[in-house]
């Protein structure tokens, strides 16, 4: 160990705030995420890595008609003079920009392997190869006549274009993912027809709202295909926002195979969807029995793709079976959309559709007055120099004459003729050859031509209509190049509605349908033994806990469980325990709090009313459809407060309710009398002097109120018997009829 370092002296020392020092630091981070790494820019919707890959590519001359070059040597470049960052990173990039499953439009050409849609790695730097593609010399026409700006580069040796100049609407034709800090971006791909479309018809009617252009631009594009199933409406929304998402699914056919049997074939997956893992994922819900309905499962693509799926029997729906595949596993898709871009190239922005395609047509007008006033200054400069030749022709010889005997020609050539120095410069570096007769009237067609070249551009800079009339010119253009009746132009993903399922149990497809039998402990345990167990005094159970309730049901169904907060949860049967050992405690599988208590479990029936009812006598009919839960929190349904609490959820079956207090008054009242409602307090259904409710039951009158004793014989009072017990609901009621039991329940 060596000496510890003293710290600095005192006066060399600067004292800084960590809480400053940390801000600024983790500023100057996030912006440098936002502004050079994650965000792409709105005009040429390209991140910094791409936009200096394709200008090195560039630089090496590696355009669409020449050779390819390794792909080592772009990347040497790229991170040379550019890109001061990894080298795996952005041969990472360029291997994106060449998939044509990953780009819609790839910028680079690549050969060699770079990688696949089931999720391979592409081939090391040194095997590829590389050249642009006709969309990435789109992007940068007209860079060399002063389009864009240039700055230095992270050394100060070079120079690197701030934007391209992008003639193709890239930003939304290729889309682009990101995350930045606190922010994030992701555009999925369109079409670029119909983004050029939608940029004529913006050009004509500048306000225009997104969801007016959709009649252009009517969804997105993706490379791999697929089909959207959202519908219009929340497309509109998206593209008015830029914030939302496309549910993309699969597409996928049936195959007949004859005599009555079938495969379903998927020929096309959802965007930035790993076939490979997609298999894997189909696979392992298979091997855990949770796809009922599929038999196998095999992958058969070639070049193309092609994922055979075989039902379990041919009387399978196959509309069911992909449904309940798109539900579990990666044949649907989300793909968000959240165009956050970086507009003007310095501040993060979520724009809409129009204000995306605004935001191109701008640039593109910028880079049209740019490139026409760098060729009115070499037109300027070559027309100056022109009209110095033109008038040394008049008098050949006295040049000629000047140029033999004076010491400073040069100087002798502008006085005598009245030239500038460029101008002399010129004419004393003509070649004797020149001189000829024929050159002199080149030089006035060429006058004549500039000046016509000049004219048109003055008359162009002076006017918009003009400018935006070139802009249209160009953007036919590449409408043509990309057009639908192209190989690379024609729409990849369609459109469709949502199938209808709603008369498909989608739950009974996930599960395989078996009978079982609920069992639930004192303590709240619960599990679910195969097939329906009349016999349940052979059940077991832990310690001092014995049987509560059970019940037959289906391992498709959903177990309702009523808590003493008022709270209903629900359970799936095909997730609970089996029935091997003491089941698990439903505490587990639901949050429900410290202080209350499971008091009742029933299957879940549609259509059914339950009658709930507190401990203080108060109740209310509630649909079982509206207290279904979908979390683990459960649903309020009944209001209680300490000390009340939620007692009994009984089916409302009949068309009287019979309730009897801890008092042992019993009261009978029509049902109708009780409101119905998905949550709340309820209405009072007895009255009490102390105590409170011991228990009620729905029933029919004409059928007569049953109960049955603690011996398990069954009672039954006829209608007529009943009389004295009719009354109202919120009534104190008399004492129940002889053999009622002692225990103030009707039991079964």
């Amino acid at each position: 160990m060596g000496k510890p370092v003293d710290p600095p002296p005192e006066d060399e020392s600067e004292r800084i705030d960590l809480k400053t020092a940390l801000e600024e630091r983790y500023l100057a981070y996030a912006l440098s995420t936002i502004m050079h790494r994650a965000l792409p820019d709105a005009r040429d919707g390209l991140k910094p890595v791409h936009r200096r890959i394709i200008h090195a590519m560039r630089l090496l001359r590696l355009d669409p008609g020449q050779v390819h070059k390794k792909c080592a040597r772009i990347v040497g470049d790229v991170i040379g003079k550019f890109h001061p960052h990894g080298d795996q990173s952005v041969y990472d990039a360029l291997v994106r920009l060449a998939q044509d499953f990953a780009q819609r439009y790839p910028l680079v050409d690549g050969q060699g392997n770079f990688g696949n849609i089931d999720g391979d790695n592409a081939a090391a730097y040194r095997y590829t190869e590389a050249r642009m593609t006709e969309v990435a010399r789109l992007l940068l026409d007209g860079i060399d006549e002063d389009a864009v700006d240039f700055r230095e580069t992270y050394n100060g040796e070079d120079e690197e274009p701030i934007v391209l100049p992008a003639a193709f609407p890239n930003l939304l034709a290729n889309g682009s993912q990101g995350i930045a800090v606190g922010m994030a971006t992701s555009i999925p791909p369109h079409n670029a027809a119909e983004l050029c479309d939608a940029a004529l018809y913006l050009i004509q009617h500048p306000d225009t709202p997104s969801e007016k252009l959709m009649t252009f631009v009517q969804g997105p594009d993706f490379p791999t295909g697929g089909v959207i199933v959202e519908s219009r409406a929340s497309m509109a929304e998206t593209y008015r926002t830029g914030r939302g998402a496309f549910r993309t699914r699969a597409r996928w056919h049936v195959e007949d195979l004859g005599r009555g049997t079938w495969v379903a074939i998927v020929t096309e997956i959802p965007y930035m969807v790993q076939k490979g893992r997609l298999i894997e994922k189909i696979a392992e819900l298979f091997n855990e029995k949770k796809l009922p309905l599929v038999a196998d499962i095999r992958d058969e693509s070639a070049e193309d793709i092609r994922v055979v799926i075989e039902p379990r029997a041919r009387n399978v729906d196959p509309t069911l079976m992909m449904e309940s595949l798109f539900r579990l596993t990666e044949l649907e898709a989300r793909i968000s959309m959240n165009m956050n871009v970086l507009t003007g190239g310095l501040v993060p922005r979520v724009l809409g559709l129009n204000e995306a395609l605004r935001a191109w047509l701008d640039h593109r007008r910028d880079v049209l007055l740019r490139r026409s006033r760098f060729r009115l200054g070499q037109i300027e400069k070559r027309l100056e120099i022109l009209r110095g030749l033109l008038i040394v022709y008049l008098d050949l010889d006295r040049v000629i004459k000047i140029i033999r005997e004076e010491d400073e020609p040069k100087i002798e050539l502008m006085r005598f003729f009245e030239l500038s120095e460029v101008q002399a410069n010129a004419i004393l570096d003509t070649r004797l050859r020149a001189l000829r007769k024929l050159e002199e009237m080149a030089l006035k067609t060429e006058l004549d031509e500039l000046t016509v070249e000049k004219g048109q551009i003055e008359e162009l800079l002076a006017s918009e209509p003009v400018q935006w009339k070139l802009i249209q010119h160009d953007i036919r253009a590449v409408k043509k190049l990309f057009g639908p009746e192209t190989a690379i132009g024609k729409r990849r993903t369609t459109f469709a509605d949502m199938p209808d399922t709603t008369d498909i149990d989608l739950a009974q497809a996930m599960v395989e349908r078996e009978p079982v039998t609920v069992v639930i402990s004192k303590k709240g345990w619960i599990r679910a033994l195969k097939g329906h167990v009349q016999d349940q005094s052979t059940l077991t159970f832990k310690g001092d806990d014995g049987l509560k309730t059970a019940f037959f049901t289906e391992t498709t169904a959903k177990i309702l469980v009523l808590a003493t907060n008022g709270k209903v949860f629900t359970l799936e049967a095909a997730k609970l325990p089996g029935g091997r050992g003491f089941g698990d405690p439903i505490r587990l599988m639901i949050e429900l709090e410290e202080h209350a208590e499971i008091i009742a479990a029933f299957p879940y029936r549609p259509g059914l009313k339950l009658l709930m009812v507190t401990t203080d006598g108060r109740g209310f009919v509630a649909p079982t459809d509206d207290i279904v839960a979908n979390t683990r929190k459960g649903r309020q349904v009944l209001n209680v407060e300490m000390p009340v609490e939620a007692l009994l959820a009984t089916p409302a079956e009949g068309d009287h309710v019979a309730i009897i207090g801890q008092n042992r008054k019993l009261v009978c009242f029509p049902l109708s009398e009780v409101a119905e409602m998905g949550r709340g307090k309820g209405v009072r259904l007895q009255r009490y002097k102390d105590g409170g409710v011991s228990d009620a039951k729905v029933f029919k009158l004409a059928d007569g109120l049953t109960w049955r004793d603690t011996s398990g014989r069954t009672w039954t009072v006829a209608q007529s018997e009943l009389m004295e017990w009719l009354g109202h609901r919120g009534e104190a009621g008399r004492l129940p009829p002889k053999g009622f039991p002692k225990n103030n329940k009707f039991g079964g």
